[in-house]
């Protein structure tokens, strides 16, 4: 290959992660990587361990392996397969903005596979030395983006030729995304209609993890504030809450799955749900908010529950990425 036609910069999409196979194995193996880091987990390494090792690897992913089961499509996770179609869609994105000019885009996951350090020591082997890395995490967190940043720091530590990295920190408030996102509520309730309210459901963090200086809630807030304004949706017809929590320790509230059931209590009929926090579905948008607070909502009372989709491969979302890695793109093409 002539020099002038090898990829000059690469860019890198980079989700969280997901496992191999639907398997109880797999889902260990990819359980043991999440739940390890200290980004996630902040308790003390010895006590982690024991609760680890000894009451949630053990007994854990072979529930959790029927969940991702129930959702596994062509040989492959949801989130796995959306990341690979958003990463060719923007590589052809790409093609049209810069056609002179070699960009490698590759997708890649903190933890599991592609896995983020390979990734860049594929880049390396093909000797693109400027690298853009956008985590598509739109409100970052330390849970989150940080943690791609310390594999990127680790891979960095075993390298002598340093390439030059760009890290796009996170994009909650972009003009496209609240777009997109404001599309993919006005679309699903042109087909659907509306309901009584809408919910942007997150992620949660624990409470102390706010309280050290993670500003992942208020990013959240301002992301559904932002979109909910875009809708020209009275205060009374939206709310923002946050899903998943784990363990016993308070985490941000309020409570999706307490929100929801007091809204079927209090006599709800009908709320649509958006989950802006993941720009791609995958077991916890598809199983935990699709299926387990339907039913939970249901069974309190309410008549009517929807799901609306992630940004997924969008042409909002795909012309939302484009924007995103093109300055930095322009940037480092110019040295």
């Amino acid at each position: 290959m002539l020099e002038s036609s090898r990829p000059r910069v690469g860019v890198v999409l980079a989700n969280l992660g997901t496992p191999d196979a639907p398997t109880p194995s797999a889902v260990r193996r990819y359980l043991r990587e999440f739940l390890s880091d200290p980004r996630v987990i902040e308790v003390p390494r010895l006590i982690w361990w024991m609760i680890l090792n000894l009451f949630i690897l053990p007994f854990r992913p072979r529930r959790v392996a029927a969940l991702y089961a129930s959702i596994w499509e062509n040989g492959d996770s949801p989130m796995r397969r959306i990341l690979q179609e958003q990463t060719r869609l923007l590589q052809g994105e790409l093609a049209v903005s810069f056609p002179d000019d070699g960009i490698r885009v590759m997708p890649a996951m903190t933890y599991g596979n592609p896995a983020l350090g390979a990734v860049m020591d594929q880049l390396k082997a093909e000797g693109i030395e400027r690298v853009v890395v956008l985590p598509l995490f739109p409100q970052y967190s330390a849970t989150s983006t940080a943690a791609a940043y310390d594999v990127l720091s680790r891979w960095l530590a075993r390298q002598r030729n340093l390439p030059a990295i760009t890290v796009i920190k996170d994009y909650y408030c972009h003009p496209l995304y609240v777009a997109a996102l404001a599309a993919s509520v006005r679309e699903h309730r042109e087909r659907h209609g509306a309901a009584e309210r809408l919910l942007f459901s997150f992620h949660g963090i624990p409470e102390s993890y706010a309280q050290k200086g993670d500003p992942y809630p208020d990013r959240c807030r301002a992301t559904a504030a932002a979109v909910a304004a875009a809708l020209q949706l009275p205060a009374d017809a939206w709310a923002c809450s946050f899903q998943s929590r784990f363990g016993r320790q308070p985490w941000v509230q309020p409570y999706t799955d307490v929100l929801l059931e007091e809204w079927a209590k209090s006599g709800v009929a009908s709320v649509q749900v958006a989950c802006p926090a993941f720009s791609a579905d995958c077991l916890e948008t598809l199983e935990e908010i699709a299926e387990e607070n339907r039913e939970n909502f249901l069974h309190a009372g309410g008549k009517h529950y929807e799901y609306i989709p992630a940004l997924n491969t969008r042409p909002d979302h795909i012309a939302l990425l484009l924007s995103l890695v093109q300055p930095h793109l322009d940037a480092h093409l110019r040295t």
